[in-house]
């Protein structure tokens, strides 16, 4: 194109600036080729004449089309120049708020000198995993596209971060290794990864330090290599430093300060700990002082310690070392305050020997004072025969200090440096690395020295291999497109570099002067002078001798020679080199031992040159400029065999203003970066590249309608550009790109824009004039109409004239009628008032007559009865006390009557030969002194109820008072009584009456007020009623939702915490599991599972289910009968006394079963010669048997008969004299008692059954003993005749049983003593009770008396309704004691039941030798449905085939959730046989092996399908547990199935928790599964075709780490795919049978996954921030509604959670200009918080240049509304969390499946279960 086209009026331009740098204008007039001025016109009109040459002043760069301004990518800008990247940097940096960009293969950071909320979690998470062109440029794009390249290329990477000093290099190399981290975590619990974060803290608290340019500068250049291992994981790292600033120990220029940790040590000087360093303020030290500002603004120094200090302890160094480093680090600061006092010659100088801080700085570093004194002021001078010592100056004392602090402090640096890399590194072998360069950048001050000048040396060398690495892919990407390429001239600085590090370069002469004895820096730089002056990168200052300049990469830089030598030397002198070695703390004589590991600093006195009697170090030769060359060429070498990415770090001011930019300074640095040499390398070739099917996308408006139409996208690009650019060198067609010269896609973009501009013109004329014509037929029709409507208006109001007049006439005459009206109704009631109010106080009086006269026989008649019941009282308790006298002294006299017998020799013989009688006897007497008992009960009730008669009677004597009052006779005998008390009545009337005056008045007021408020009260009432019906008929439910919704919100929140916990129990699971994995795999040679493998595998530690113990029924009978007899309604003596027999028969069988025993053992070795008498035993066995088991029997038969008749003979009483509803409690009750004595009474049988063996066992084994002894008796007497006679065993055998019985009898003594205890307590306590009811009943009599015959009614019937009350509650209480009791009752049996078949089957056979035959008692079995029987040895084939083995699909077809029926169906049966060892045994298998199962295959089928049946096992647990809750929706035959025996409330619980485990493994599948998808199918995929419209690409969007020919979306996922996935997802849920609501709340919880990862791809990248991706959004997120609403799932809520994707893409549909669309947007979206609306409209893009960007006030408009509904609520967010997960709630979902319906398929191969 030719520069008549390109420069013509409206045509945009940049032309110099003073101010700032450049300038925009327009061309007000066409410029033709030849003319000397190019006519301009300034943005604020002003009119300029920019003149114009042919080479001193070329043509101002033309300005971008403003659809690129703001790109991501400075190389996507049409015009690639130095104004054109300045101004994109500062309309991103100001505008948009985006303080990275990216340009080629560069990252752009601006320092905001604000925290910005954009390096959370969430946003490392977004850029994980994407590719560097598809997000909005930020560090973390640069670090996974490092992260990605060393994964792909098996190739290390490095991450170069330069910049000034303040730029911000190191928080992004910080934020760079925060994404290492995240991403790249350790492996293993080394935790290196936060090793290598926790070294931040103490690097800055030793390397940084405040500058006049930056708060927080480093003051060294660091390279960390992070190293991986083959799964890409953080297993170590490394750190190297270089150049440490050590001036800065001794010096700072004003307004700065020394390094961090001496203003932290000095801060936290108070502390316990720091005491003994003797600090005080940091203004006391003269190295902490200089820069007369100790503290910085916002800064903490003593937090910060605590950071260091915590950073110290994570990476292993301990207190004690910490203590030694801060004590050198003291040490320093008061070297530095040691006075150095000069002598009068001047030669010499002295320290005072009490100086304070000479004795601090020796004791904290364990120095001897007085050599340190010395040598402080003195130096060794070494020559070829001798040495001796030389006396310094002060000046030079004071330099020997100070070059001694700094080299300590050098020293402590290293030493730190090298205990981080021993913490983080690692001694496995590392497969690939990470390097991240937090490197100084190029540096220019008013005064330069030698640190200046090697921090610009390291940059020249950055810029030659960044210059060579551009320059390298730039030819790469032609070669691979196939394009002929010429060589492109880039600026090559290896001749500064030369001129430095050369053969006689500025380094080496340096050096060469330091090794002269006597050299100076001026003899130095005179020799540069002489070997430089030719060369064009050095110059010679005009008015200086002692500097010299160096032309650099990036600017000239003029350098003073002061110091340039001693810095170069370092020069620190052995003497006192020798007295720190000599120190006596460790740290110490460590820093400066000569076999150091880091010796690297380590300097020596370079004066020792020659000959010396010891020779130097080597390491002490080398000069600081040769190590630092030496480091820096590896540090090259390092870089080079790496992979780099850059991060050019830019300060936008220097004044530190947030969000402030000078562009004066953005292009020194720009210029000094290297950024805009890459944009001019980008330049010189093609920079503006296309694919063939974007550009076939963006210009096809200017194809004819054939090529549209043509498949060969290729040729029609090609045919389309020869058409339009005619030079051909103008554009290059590669394979799969198109390559333009810089400017062509602005001259496509200009052809673009007028066609579009002449369609449009076409369109608004055709619309204009349809619009006119609309409006003037809209006008005529309101004109017609308004003429309508005005007649008629002038014809209704004369009509309202005529009826108002009417009106006003009948208004004046019911008026004055009701004014008449309401006089007349006025006297009316007054005079009816005065009368009601005279005859009320006349009836008044004669009723208060009547009164007094009531009261006083109420009182006569009271004292009366008084008198008469306290005389019955003592007569009766007289009796009492003689009958307990008499009874108490016959008990005794039988007692010793008794007693005597016992001790007779008789009594032994009749006990020995009837002791079971006696037994049975015994047992009688307690019976009968049991019914004696009962008889005293009785005989307190019968008194109760006597005492009730009176009490009627009296209350009747009451009534018949009340009836014949008018009766004088009956009155006669009392008034002889009254009289006696009328004169004390006679004050209590008074008082009385006065009382009552006051009453009556207070009761009027209070009737009065009384009305008044209830008036007020039915008006307000009214009003409520009105305004409830208004609000129920504006707001419905609203009140219901609000109240619902906040404990929806509260239970969410507590189920959240819940879930969040197990969430985190199971991660720690897999970590347990997984280390246990490890070092089972760590251990070589052939592993064996451990023996208690199942155990160690369990994971439930729950105890075995607990049953009922037999004390709880006993404390629900005392408890009954603590009630009394007449509330139990029955007499439940005889069942406690039955259930106290069962437990003594019970011990005395173990007792017996235990001798039974001990006999067997005895008789197994004399069996053989017992064999000849086992007849005439077996005989002799069932004899006794028979014998004792008729006895037994029949006494217990009699007792038990006598019971049952006594027991229903009292149940029939009470029932007779109840009614009907208590007959009817009675007959329940009486029925359930005589079930429970049935299934006593068969317990007991089988009891004397077992009794009744073991007796007979006893009594054959006796007999056998007895024929044993007498054989061996027998044989003794032949062999030996001094024997003792036989009658003497007996008579021992007689008295042991003798003895027995005695036992036996005391104890049955003592218990029924003890029990006679208890029952006379009890009985006591009951007459206290009635004492206490009677007193009451008294005390409610008199009070009875005192009230009037109306009060008196009203308080009898408050009462009745209290006393039926409290019987009704005591009935229910009642029935509930007893059917708790009826349960825990037979729950006991049952474990008696079991236990008796335990000993049957244990004992069985020895019975059997021992009896002869076998005794079995036959028991009938209820018939149970729905039950599977398994052998406990086939539970892990139960487990395997049920669990392990079972694939979902082997289930198809069949009843969903299957596994969970027969699981729960054989709990069922172990719960029928009560085995509880197989009920545990079985849950705990089930729940492993689904464990194991899920950790085995974590695909979605799986899970999804062990999610369904385990909540269906929890389900049915719930559902046939028992509990009344859960049997709600049951039909009887499932209630019947119910669990019988155990409580599996724990196991429940187990469910429930695995159930959660197993949902938020199925969400984590489900969302990995369409996590890749999202992105692709929401924001890339045209789901409404040509609609998206396509921008330029920049260089990361065409060298992607991931290549992509189809230049489509990434994956090519498609919004059809999506929905199928979740359709697929859905469907599997519902096969396989899981609970609607749980599926319903998996959707949600994939919409909110959707919803956060396509909102946070909006809001961090620019190119989808469009209105078609808008409308395309919002088309998707309806196509997703829709897909719901055909599944039923929109009312879970998961429509909801797409809200803010919905409102973002109405915020990107909507207009942006006006204030009214500000507020139509702040009420639209009010799921979006303020940051991320804002960020969206700063992100808003126009895709063509018809659409305009949202201006500042705009958004500024916005952010203050914003702001002021966000007033109240918290910090917002920018990124949504992803990880966000809502709380699961399991609704209970009973089952209408009957068990014993149930088919189980053959194929699963389960013959070995049984149905019950």
């Amino acid at each position: 194109m030719s520069v008549n086209e390109l420069y013509t009026t409206h045509t945009r331009v940049w032309i110099p600036d003073a101010a700032n740098v450049w300038q925009a204008a327009e061309i007000s007039r066409d410029f033709n080729r030849g003319e000397s001025v190019l006519h301009l016109r300034l943005e604020d009109g002003k009119p300029v004449e920019y003149p114009v040459g042919p080479e001193s002043n070329p043509l101002p760069f033309l300005r971008n089309p403003d659809i690129l301004v703001g790109e991501n990518d400075l190389t996507a800008l049409s015009y690639l120049h130095e104004p054109a990247v300045l101004h994109n940097l500062r309309v991103r940096f100001l505008e948009s708020s985006h303080i990275y960009t990216y340009c080629g293969i560069v990252l752009v950071a601006i320092n905001p000198y604000e925290e910005l909320q954009i390096y959370g979690e969430e946003v490392i998470n977004a850029y994980s995993g994407r590719n560097m062109g598809d997000m909005d440029p930020h560090i973390f794009a640069v670090a996974e596209e490092a992260y990605k390249q060393m994964a792909r290329d098996e190739r290390n990477q490095s991450i170069i971060v330069s910049g000034e000093s303040g730029a911000g290099k190191t928080v992004s190399a910080k934020y760079a290794m925060r994404f290492f981290a995240t991403v790249g975590g350790s492996a293993n619990d080394t935790n290196v990864e936060e090793k290598v974060l926790a070294s931040s803290p103490i690097m800055e608290a030793i390397g940084n330090a405040k500058t006049t340019r930056n708060d927080n500068s480093s003051r060294f250049g660091k390279y960390i290599e992070i190293g991986f291992s083959r799964s890409y994981r953080i297993i170590g790292a490394n750190m190297r430093t270089y150049l440490l600033e050590k001036s800065r120990v001794v010096f700072q220029a004003e307004e700065e300060r020394n390094y961090h940790i001496f203003y932290q040590l000095c801060a936290s000087a108070s502390l316990p700990e720091m005491q003994d360093l003797s600090l005080t303020s940091a203004e006391d030290f003269v190295y902490t002082s200089m820069g007369e500002n100790i503290f910085i603004e916002g800064v903490n120094d003593a937090d910060d310690l605590n950071k260091t200090r915590r950073a110290f302890r994570l990476l292993g160094i301990k207190d004690a070392s910490q203590n030694a480093i801060f004590k050198v680090l003291a040490g320093v600061l008061h070297l530095g305050n040691i006075e150095i006092y000069a002598e009068r010659d001047g030669e010499s100088c002295h320290v005072s020997s009490d100086d304070v801080h000479l004795a601090h700085f020796c004791r904290l570093l364990c120095l001897e004072p007085r050599q340190m004194e010395h040598w402080l002021c003195h130096r060794k001078l070494a020559t070829a025969t001798e040495t001796y010592v030389k006396n310094m100056s002060a000046k030079q004392a004071a330099n020997a200090r100070d070059a001694l602090a700094k080299h300590i402090y050098a020293r402590v640096f290293d030493w730190i440096v090298a205990r981080i890399n021993v913490a983080v590194r690692t001694s496995s072998k590392q497969h690939s690395f990470i390097g991240v360069l937090d490197i100084y950048g190029f540096e220019t001050f008013e005064v330069n020295s030698f640190e200046q000048f090697c921090i610009n040396y390291a940059n020249e060398k950055l810029q030659q291999q960044f210059n060579s690495h551009v320059f390298k892919l730039e030819q790469e990407e032609y070669v691979k497109e196939q394009i002929p390429w010429t060589l492109i001239d880039f600026h090559d600085n290896r001749p500064c570099i030369d001129l430095i590090e050369a053969r006689l370069g500025v380094l080496d002469l340096l050096d060469e002067e330091c090794k002269v004895p006597k050299g100076t820096d001026q003899n130095w730089v005179q020799k540069l002078y002489k070997q430089h002056a030719s060369n064009a990168h050095f110059e010679k200052p005009r008015m200086s001798n002692s500097a010299f300049v160096v032309v650099h990469f990036a600017d000239k830089v003029a350098y003073e020679c002061a110091s340039f030598l001693e810095k170069n030397r370092d020069t620190v002198y052995d003497e006192q080199i020798n007295l720190l070695k000599a120190s006596q703390l460790q740290l110490v004589a460590d820093l400066f031992d000569g076999d150091d590991p880091a010796p690297k600093s380590a300097r020596v006195n370079v004066r020792a040159a020659r000959a010396a009697p010891k020779p130097p170090n080597k390491d002490h030769r080398k000069t600081v400029g040769l190590q630092f060359r030496s480091s820096l060429h590896l540090l090259m070498e390092t870089l080079n065999a790496t992979t780099p990415h850059y991060v050019r770090c830019i300060k936008p001011n220097d004044d530190k203003e947030a969000f402030s930019f000078d562009s004066r300074r953005a292009v020194q640095q720009l210029r000094a970066c290297g950024v805009l040499e890459t944009i001019r390398i980008s330049a010189a070739g093609y920079p503006s590249r296309w694919t063939y099917g974007d550009f076939f996308s963006r210009y096809r408006v200017l194809m004819r309608k054939s090529d549209v139409a043509s498949p060969d996208k290729k040729s029609v690009c090609r045919n389309l550009l020869e058409t339009l650019i005619r030079e051909g060198d103008m554009f290059q067609l590669g394979k799969s790109k198109i390559f333009f010269r810089a400017g062509q896609v602005a001259y496509l973009e200009k052809l673009r824009a007028d066609k579009f501009r002449a369609a449009c013109v076409a369109v608004q004329k055709t619309v204009r004039g349809w619009l006119q014509r609309v409006r003037y037929r809209k006008i005529r029709k309101a004109v017609v109409l308004l003429q309508r409507y005005g007649r008629g208006y002038l014809a209704r109001r004369y009509a309202e004239y005529l009826r108002l007049t009417r009106a006003a006439v009948a208004c004046q005459k019911n008026y004055r009628m009701a004014r008449e009206r309401r006089a007349f109704l006025t006297v009316r009631r007054a005079a009816v008032t005065v009368q009601a109010f005279a005859r009320g106080m006349f009836t008044r009086r004669i009723y208060q007559e009547f009164l007094l006269h009531h009261k006083a026989l109420i009182v006569q008649r009271c004292v009366r009865g008084w008198l008469q019941r306290l005389k019955y009282r003592r007569m009766r308790r007289a009796a009492v006390v003689l009958q307990c006298a008499y009874r108490r002294s016959r008990a005794l006299r039988r007692f010793k009557a008794l007693k005597t017998e016992t001790r007779s020799a008789e009594a032994l013989k009749k006990l020995n030969t009837g002791m079971e009688n006696k037994i049975m006897q015994l047992r009688r007497k307690m019976d009968n002194q049991g019914e004696e008992y009962r008889e005293q009960n009785e005989q307190l009730l019968r008194a109760n109820t006597t005492l009730g008669a009176e009490l009627s009677r009296v209350q009747q004597l009451l009534q018949r008072a009340h009836g014949q009052r008018g009766g004088a006779a009956e009155l006669a005998p009392l008034r002889a009584e009254l009289q006696e008390q009328r004169a004390r009545l006679d004050e209590a009337r008074a008082l009385e009456s006065r009382m009552e005056d006051r009453h009556r008045d207070e009761k009027l007021e209070l009737t009065r007020r009384v009305a008044e408020l209830e008036k007020e009260n039915a008006l307000l009432e009214s009003q409520k009623e009105e305004l409830n019906q208004k609000i129920k008929q504006q707001s419905g439910r609203a009140a219901e939702d609000v109240g619902s919704a906040l404990l929806r919100a509260e239970m969410d929140a507590e189920r959240r915490r819940y879930q969040n916990l197990l969430k985190e129990y199971s991660r720690l699971e897999q970590r347990y599991d997984n280390l246990k994995e490890e070092v089972s795999l760590a251990k070589p040679g052939h592993r064996r599972s451990p023996s208690n493998q199942s155990s160690l595998e369990s994971d439930s530690n729950y105890t075995s289910i607990s049953t009922s113990e037999a004390g709880d029924a006993d404390d629900a009978v005392r408890l009954v009968e603590e009630m009394g007899v007449a509330k139990a309604a029955m007499d439940i003596g005889i069942f406690v006394k039955l259930q106290k027999r069962v437990r003594e028969l019970e011990d005395e069988r173990k007792r017996l079963q235990a001798s039974v025993d001990e006999d067997c053992e005895e008789e197994a070795a004399a069996a053989k010669s017992l064999k000849s008498a086992a007849a005439a035993e077996q005989e002799a066995a069932d004899l006794a048997y028979n014998n004792l088991k008729r006895q037994e029997l029949e006494s217990e038969n009699r007792k038990l008969k006598a019971d049952l008749n006594e027991l229903r003979r009292g149940v029939g009483e009470r029932a007779a004299d109840a009614d009907a509803d208590a007959s009817r409690q009675l007959r329940d009750g009486y029925d359930i008692l005589m079930s429970q004595l049935k299934a006593a009474n068969e317990e007991l049988d089988a009891r004397k059954e077992e009794v009744v063996i073991l007796r007979t066992q006893i009594v054959s084994t006796a007999q056998r003993r007895d024929n044993k002894r007498a054989q061996e008796n027998a044989s003794t007497d032949e062999a030996d005749t001094a024997t003792l006679p036989s009658d003497k065993d007996q008579a021992l055998m007689v008295y042991r049983r003798v003895c027995q019985s005695n036992e036996l009898l005391e104890r049955d003594l003592e218990s029924q003593t003890r029990q006679h205890g208890e029952e006379v307590e009890a009985l006591r306590a009951e007459v206290e009770a009635l004492k206490e009811d009677v007193e009451k009943k008294r005390e409610a009599l008199n009070y009875a008396t005192s009230l009037s015959p109306e009060a008196l009614l009203e308080y009898g019937v408050q009462l009745e309704i209290t006393r039926l009350t409290d019987d009704n509650l005591d009935q229910k209480e009642l029935v509930e004691k007893l059917e708790k009791n009826e349960r825990k009752l037979k729950k006991q049996l049952r474990i008696y039941m079991k236990k008796v078949q335990e000993l049957e089957v244990s004992h069985g056979g020895r019975v059997k030798s021992d009896l002869g035959r076998h005794v079995t008692l036959q028991r009938k079995e209820k018939d149970f449905e729905g039950m599977l029987e398994y052998d406990q040895e086939d539970e892990p084939l139960l487990i395997e085939t049920l669990v392990s083995d079972m694939h979902p699909s082997a289930l198809s077809g069949t009843v969903p959730c299957l596994p969970a029926y027969i699981l729960f169906m054989c709990v069922r049966h172990a719960d029928y046989v009560n085995d509880d060892r197989k009920v545990e045994s079985l849950l705990t298998a089930t729940i492993n092996a689904i464990k194991r199962v899920l950790k085995r295959n974590e695909d979605f089928e799986t899970t999804s399908f062990w999610l369904a049946n385990t909540s269906r096992l929890l389900h049915c647990l719930k559902q046939y547990s028992g509990d009344e809750a859960f049997m709600v929706q049951n039909t009887s035959k499932q209630n019947e199935h119910c669990l019988k025996n155990f409580d599996l409330a724990e196991y429940r619980s187990v469910l429930s928790d695995l159930s959660i485990q197993i949902y938020q493994q199925l969400i984590r599948v489900a969302e990995a599964a369409i996590q890749p998808m999202i992105v692709s199918a929401m924001l890339e995929s045209e789901s409404i075709p040509s609609l998206a419209g396509v921008k330029p690409a920049g260089y990361r969007n065409r060298s992607s780490s991931v290549e992509n020919d189809g230049g489509g979306a990434s994956g090519g996922y498609t919004l059809r795919a999506l929905i199928r996935r979740l359709g697929l997802f859905h469907g599997v849920m519902r096969d396989h049978g899981l609970d609607p609501e749980i599926a319903g709340q998996a959707v949600r919880q994939l919409f909110c996954c959707i919803n956060a990862v396509t909102l946070n791809n909006i809001l961090l990248r620019k190119d989808v921030c469009s209105w078609s991706t808008g409308m395309q959004l919002r088309y998707n997120t309806s196509q997703l509604e829709e897909w719901l609403r055909a599944n039923q799932s929109y009312q879970t809520g998961a429509a909801q959670s797409l809200a803010p994707v919905i409102q973002a893409a109405q915020l990107l549909q909507v207009k942006k200009k006006t204030p009214q669309d500000a507020d139509a947007i702040c009420s639209l979206c009010t799921a979006l918080n303020s940051q991320q609306i804002v960020k969206i409209l700063n992100l808003y893009t126009p895709l063509n240049e018809f659409e305009e960007r949202v201006t500042v006030a705009f958004i500024r408009n916005i952010q203050k509304q914003l702001a002021e509904r966000d007033e109240d609520a918290a910090a917002p967010q920018l990124l949504v969390d992803t990880k966000q997960t809502f709380p699961l709630v399991f609704p209970y979902a009973p089952s209408s499946l009957s068990l014993e319906t149930l088919h189980i398929p053959a194929s699963l191969g389960l013959r070995f279960l049984g149905r019950v």
